[in-house]
């Protein structure tokens, strides 16, 4: 990253946005026009390489998406529910082939059959309904995915406005140094993926001597099989914003920033309506409540980059660079976006916050395990009888889950791959032997993460998901260090030329690519992805071992 272009980004502070303006030059076709973008270089005094290079990153500002009319999702749940082809066979008949784009994943997992068309996302069940929905005759239905919890903490009910923002108007009667405690009380983990946690990453932040400093909800929520962000995005939406307006009381950050991705169009809308009701009832600007607390809050939209749930690559987006990956040290919190100190938390991490606030941080500590504790959303996919999200308590078996709560499964499934692209894939009788928490999935070899179940049915070829991956993992690269620049490439190939012919790949090659991207790569994109290949390996060898030499 540059530390200059970081400074000529933020010149103008975070309300006339580089990054936002390249996206609006993008809305009418597609993708922005070179005499614009050179426009906007001159405008924000950086050169004209840097406008070009950005957008021809980002999915829906690169000049291949011109005159797209219709995307269709292409996430793993998707993938394993079969539905795709079809979908794409419907879209054949009323579209040009170079007019169909892909989005990946529109948080449709528990419905499948997603695409999106005209700012919609829609779950078509036949190509008859997708029919009457490109004729606009048909709008989305709001979405009918179990929502359960057996400790409503994130799932717990709206209770209005007044009662909500009371909790709020309490806490700013104590001083930022008690609310804190209270935060590291709750012993709160990152519900992100990494686990880290949140106390450690306010105070660092609140230790900086700095007049601006910015707190950022990372809404970009790009794992395949989760949707537990949209979800308080959607109907938790004050949740998500109380917890970053605590943030900001306790850190001395004036701005929020909720980046949210563009395949999550009803979010974007429905978090801009809340932030507007909370200017209409004076709780944004400067000396909020009279406590001299000035905060102000605003929505990003994402341009379609998986590499953007990575903080620092999420920092260079809204900056305007490509959302590369940083090296660290410096971190965020000491500098971050426009160089000013900065802390990034995603959505349920934040929306934890008014529960913690609201009953103190002993009470939240008290629910889950001893090093995980509190409550952890589950997103389950298509496959279960009972798709939908689940609340529980960190510590609970995985079993109940899948069992009791979702009901087992529609057909018959051999593996789940929980946590995203970088989560280990679980064979089925190894569901027994976990609980939701950080630590009973690394000691059995596999990562929690965002808490996503993707289900691989039992006559879905092995072979063919790994290819899924790391085709995706190739794609979705930000091509900063080239261990995972190439090394995803490379195992794409592989996988897909044994997948498709009597190629058989050299073990011993494809073990040392996977050790090369785990010990070489710059963040947990190429780090991370040789999990899933390995447990594929360890526990479906048998399945694996005709396309392997040996």
């Amino acid at each position: 990253m540059s530390k200059n272009l970081s400074e000529l980004s933020g010149r103008k502070g975070i309300v006339d946005n580089l990054f936002e303006k390249m996206g609006q030059l993008a809305a009418d076709n597609g993708t922005p026009q070179k005499a614009d973008l050179d426009a906007l270089a001159s405008e924000f005094l950086i050169g004209k390489s840097s406008t070009y290079g950005t957008t021809t990153f980002y999915d829906f500002m690169k000049p291949e998406n011109q005159g797209k009319k219709v995307y269709v999702c292409n996430g793993s749940a998707c993938l394993c529910a079969g539905t795709q082809e079809e979908v794409h066979k419907t879209f054949l008949t009323k579209f040009e082939p170079e007019e169909i784009g892909h989005m990946t994943c529109l948080g449709r997992c528990h419905e499948n059959g997603a695409f999106h068309y005209q700012g919609v996302n829609y779950s078509a069940k036949s190509a008859e309904e997708m029919v009457t929905i490109l004729n606009k005759k048909a709008t989305p239905d709001k979405d009918q995915y179990v929502v359960v919890s057996d400790q409503p903490v994130l799932a717990a009910k709206y209770e209005g406005f007044d009662a909500h923002y009371n909790v709020l108007k309490e806490a700013l009667k104590k001083s930022p140094e008690a609310i804190l405690e209270e935060i590291k009380a709750s012993e709160i983990r990152g519900r992100g993926g990494a686990g880290f946690p949140m106390g450690f990453k306010l105070d660092s932040c609140r230790k900086e001597d700095n007049d601006t400093k910015f707190i950022i909800c990372n809404a970009d929520e790009g794992d395949p099989g989760a949707y537990s962000d949209r979800y308080l995005l959607e109907e938790r939406p004050h949740a998500v914003l109380f917890g970053m307006m605590v943030a900001g009381y306790v850190t001395g950050a004036s701005w929020g920033i909720v980046y949210i991705r563009d395949e999550y169009p009803e979010s974007v809308t429905i978090v801009e309506a809340a932030i507007q009701e909370l200017r209409n009832n004076d709780f944004l600007g400067q000396d909020i409540l009279n406590t001299k607390f000035n905060f102000d809050l605003k929505v990003i939209k994402a341009q379609g980059a998986y590499i953007c749930g990575e903080e620092t690559a999420l920092i260079n987006s809204i900056e305007g660079q490509r959302p590369e990956v940083r090296t660290r040290p410096p971190f965020p919190t000491t500098q971050g976006l426009f160089n000013k100190p900065t802390v990034v938390n995603n959505v349920e991490t934040l929306a934890a916050l008014y529960y913690i606030i609201k009953n103190g941080g002993k009470a939240y500590k008290a629910m889950g395990t001893e090093k995980s504790a509190g409550t952890k959303l589950i997103s389950c996919d298509s496959l279960f009888n009972n798709p939908g999200i689940y609340e529980v308590e960190m510590g609970t078996p995985l079993a109940k889950v899948v069992y009791e709560m979702a009901g087992g499964f529609k057909k018959p499934v051999k593996a789940l791959h929980i946590g995203g692209p970088l989560g280990g894939i679980v064979p089925v009788d190894k569901i027994k032997d976990l609980s939701i928490d950080f630590e009973s999935f690394a000691t059995n070899g596999f990562l929690l993460g965002h808490a996503s179940i993707v289900s691989i049915p039992t006559d879905f070829p092995m072979i063919k998901y790994l290819e899924h991956l790391f085709d995706f993992a190739s794609f979705e690269s930000c091509g900063k260090c080239f261990p995972c620049r190439l090394g995803t490439k490379r195992a794409h190939e592989m996988l897909q030329k044994t997948a498709d012919t009597d190629y058989k790949i050299s073990r011993e090659l494809f073990d040392d690519l996977l050790s090369t991207l785990e010990q070489g790569s710059l963040c947990a994109h190429g780090g991370g992805i040789p999990l899933p290949a390995k447990n594929a390996l360890q526990y479906f060898g048998d399945e694996l071992n005709n396309h392997f030499e040996n």
